[in-house]
C-alpha cells in the first residue's frame, strides 16, 4: 500500500514539475478560443495569453481595435466595417447598421413603422421579424440581421486568423442582459453562419464585471454597469459573490448614444457653415467629410479643453475653408438635456430594488461614450465617488468574454469562472 501511494505521490510530483518547466522553457500554447464582442455600434475580437494572463484585443490590418458594425452592398461586393463606413454618405440605402438591435426580436406594427422611420435603408416585417431590402428597384433581395451580424463575425474572424495564424472556430461571446433566449439563439446562429461554434453566451455586463475582476475582489457585492455606446444606453445592477454574477434589475434607452451627441454637434457646425458660406451644405461628399471629422472633435474633447477645426469644403467654392475653435463647454451645452437622461435609468434601477447610491460598492462604465468628461463627472456626483475606469470602456466586454474563453480553453493561470444567475431580473421601461 504504502508503495502505491508512493509511485502515486511521485507521478503527481512529475505532472506538477514537468508542467512548471514547461510554462517556464515553452513557448505558451496559441489562444485555441477567441472572446467577441458583437456591438451595435463597434465590434471586436480577442484572446487571453496563457502563462502570463493577458488579455489582447486584436487589431485589424489598419490597426484599429474595434469595427464598426455595419455592412454595405454594392452591385459588385460586400463591404464591412471601415470599408462600409467609408461609402456610406454615397449608398445609404444599402448601407446597413444597428442590425444587432433587431436580432430575434418582434415588433408590433406600431413599432415597425416607428423603427423603419428612424433609417435610411428599408425595413421588412416578416412574421413580427425584421428584413433589410437590399439593391436597386427590380432587382432588390432581403438579408435577415443575423445574416448582418455572421458578415461581421466573419470579418473578425478572419482578422484574428491572421495574427494568431492559426485556424479559428470557437468562441465565446457577449450579448445583452435583457436579450431573451430567441435573440440568444439568433445570435448563435450569426456565429454559426460566420464558422464560429459559440461554446458560452454571457451576459454584457457580467464581461465588464470580470474585465475589472470584481468577481475575485472583497467586500464587492453590487455593481452598477453603465453602458453608453454609440447608440444605446444599457444600466444593469448586478449581485456579485465570487464568481456568481446575480442580475438584479435593468434599464436603459434604445435611442440614447454617441450617435446622438454627434448629432447635435454636427447640427451646429452644419449651421455655421452655411451662416459663414451664405449657402446650404448640400454635397453628399462636404457632408461626410464633416460627419467624420465630428467623430474626431468629439474624441478629441475628451482630453482637451479645445479643438481648433479646419476643413476644406470644395462644394462651398474653391479655396473654401471652415475654421473654428470648438470648445468643451459648447459640446457639453449642445448636449446638456441628452447628458442628463444618462441618470434616468440609472435612478430607475436603484429605485426599483430599494438600494441608495451609498450602497452600490462599484461602478463601471462601458461603450465608449463614457469616456465623455461629463458623462463621468455627472455619475461621480450622484454616487458621491468616481466610477470604475482601469479598463478601456470600449474594450471592457471584449476583456471579459477574452478571460472566459480562456477560462472555457484551460489556459494558464487559472481564473474563477462566471457562472451567471438570470432569474427574477425586473427589467424597467424608461420613456
Amino acid at each position: 500500500m504504502s508503495t502505491a501511494v508512493s509511485i502515486l505521490g511521485a507521478s503527481i510530483l512529475a505532472l506538477l514539475l514537468a508542467g512548471y518547466l514547461g510554462q517556464q522553457f515553452l513557448p505558451p500554447p496559441k489562444p485555441r478560443i477567441v472572446g467577441i464582442d458583437l456591438g451595435t455600434t463597434f465590434s471586436c475580437i480577442g484572446v487571453y495569453h496563457a502563462v502570463t494572463g493577458d488579455v489582447e484585443v486584436i487589431l485589424d490590418s489598419a490597426h484599429h481595435k474595434t469595427i464598426p458594425s455595419m455592412v454595405a452592398f454594392t452591385p459588385e461586393t460586400e463591404l464591412v466595417g471601415y470599408s462600409a463606413l467609408a461609402q456610406a454618405e454615397h449608398n445609404p440605402a444599402n448601407t446597413i447598421y444597428d442590425a444587432k438591435r433587431f436580432i430575434g426580436k418582434r415588433f408590433s406594427p406600431e413599432e415597425f413603422v416607428k423603427e423603419a422611420e428612424r433609417y435610411n435603408f428599408k425595413l421588412k416585417e416578416h412574421n413580427g421579424l425584421i428584413r433589410f431590402v437590399v439593391g436597386k428597384s427590380g432587382n432588390t433581395t432581403e438579408v435577415s440581421p443575423e445574416y448582418i451580424g455572421s458578415r461581421i463575425l466573419a470579418e473578425l474572424r478572419r482578422t484574428a486568423e491572421a495574427n494568431l495564424t492559426s485556424s479559428i472556430t470557437k468562441a465565446v461571446m457577449s450579448v445583452p442582459a435583457e436579450f431573451d433566449d430567441i435573440q440568444r439563439n439568433y445570435t448563435i446562429q450569426a456565429a454559426k453562419q460566420a464558422g464560429i461554434e459559440v461554446l458560452r453566451l454571457i451576459n454584457e455586463p457580467t464581461a465588464a464585471a470580470l474585465a475589472y475582476g470584481l468577481h475575485g475582489k472583497e467586500g464587492v457585492e453590487n455593481v452598477l454597469v453603465v453602458d453608453l455606446g454609440g447608440g444605446t444606453l444599457d444600466v444593469s445592477l448586478l449581485n456579485v459573490q465570487g464568481g456568481m454574477f446575480l442580475t438584479l434589475a435593468m434599464a436603459g434607452n434604445n435611442h440614447l448614444g454617441g450617435q446622438d451627441f454627434n448629432l447635435r454637434l454636427n447640427q451646429f457646425m452644419q449651421d455655421s457653415i452655411e451662416r459663414k458660406f451664405r449657402k446650404p451644405l448640400t454635397n453628399a461628399e462636404d457632408i461626410q467629410r464633416l460627419r467624420l471629422f465630428i467623430e474626431d472633435v468629439k474624441l478629441n474633447l475628451t482630453s482637451k479643453e479645445s479643438v481648433a477645426v479646419s476643413l476644406s469644403l470644395p462644394s462651398m467654392g474653391e479655396g473654401a475653408i471652415y475654421n473654428v475653435n470648438v470648445t468643451r463647454a459648447q459640446f457639453e451645452k449642445l448636449n446638456e438635456d441628452l447628458f442628463l437622461k444618462v441618470l434616468v435609468p440609472i435612478k430607475k434601477v436603484l429605485e426599483t430594488i430599494e438600494l441608495t447610491p451609498q450602497a452600490v460598492d462599484e461602478i463601471v462604465l462601458v461603450g465608449g461614450s463614457t469616456r465623455i468628461p461629463k458623462v463621468r463627472s455627472l455619475i461621480a456626483e450622484f454616487f458621491g465617488k468616481q466610477p470604475n475606469v482601469g479598463v478601456d470602456p470600449e474594450l471592457a466586454v471584449a476583456y471579459g468574454v477574452s478571460i472566459q474563453a480562456g477560462i472555457i480553453g484551460g489556459m494558464w493561470p487559472l481564473q474563477v469562472s462566471a457562472i451567471e444567475l438570470n432569474t427574477g431580473i425586473k427589467k424597467i421601461k424608461v420613456e
